[in-house]
């Protein structure tokens, strides 16, 4: 009997540090909204690397839920989304396709690092070569939905140049201008993810919990 009350109380903590977790990382991405550097119709923003890195840090299918109430929260009017706009006025525009690009993104981080584990402290060559996989993944993958939207976008508003077709005016506008930045991005986040991801799990999961989670997912 008091092994059952145990392990309900310890779920309990368990659901309420995860609840925890999610939330933090769903206000920094937030507040990453003031990061940016204007730079055409596409901006220079942190977003897209706090997203990929929340999603890294708590792992599997979890890792996206912080990018996913951030999109609600910002589809609900709270000014979350770049330079503090919101609604789906947002979605409709030039920038539309990188928010669910965005949650895509995190997805496929998320599942590519799985859940975090204790024994990852000792990193090995393995737990490197994963992490950055799923940092770097989860970059390109959320180019695809903003590369087709602003495609969508600019060939409804005439915005095509004559001699380009919207796909290949898309990637000069939305692709190659950014790809240094996200080199620095995926250098910054990598490492981080390394450090705190057993952090993360020494919080969420004890020692069983996270090796039999890190097998499963």
């Amino acid at each position: 009997m008091y092994r059952v009350l145990d392990i309900l109380i310890t779920m309990k903590n368990k659901s309420g540090i995860f609840i925890t977790f999610t939330a933090l990382f769903t206000a920094i991405i937030c507040v990453g909204c003031f990061m940016r550097i204007p730079l055409g119709p596409i901006p220079i923003v942190l977003q897209n690397m706090l997203c990929i890195l929340s999603a890294v840090l708590l792992g599997g299918f979890a890792g996206a839920l912080p990018t996913l109430l951030f999109l609600l929260v910002g589809l609900i009017g709270f000014p979350v989304y770049s330079g503090g706009t919101s609604g789906i006025a947002v979605w409709l525009g030039p920038t539309g396709g990188f928010l669910p690009g965005y949650l895509l993104g995190a997805l496929v981080a998320g599942l590519i690092a799985r859940k975090p584990c204790v024994e990852e402290k000792k990193i090995s060559g393995r737990f490197v070569l994963r992490v950055s996989l799923a940092v770097v993944a989860g970059l390109v993958i959320l180019y695809f939905p903003g590369v087709i939207g602003f495609s969508f976008w600019a060939t409804g508003a005439g915005k095509v140049p004559a001699d380009k077709t919207a796909l290949s005016y898309a990637m000069a506008v939305c692709v190659l201008p950014y790809i240094p930045g996200d080199i620095i991005k995926a250098a910054i986040a990598i490492p981080v993810a390394l450090k705190l991801r057993p952090v993360v799990a020494q919080y969420l999961y004890n020692r069983t919990d996270s090796t039999e989670q890190q097998n499963e997912v």
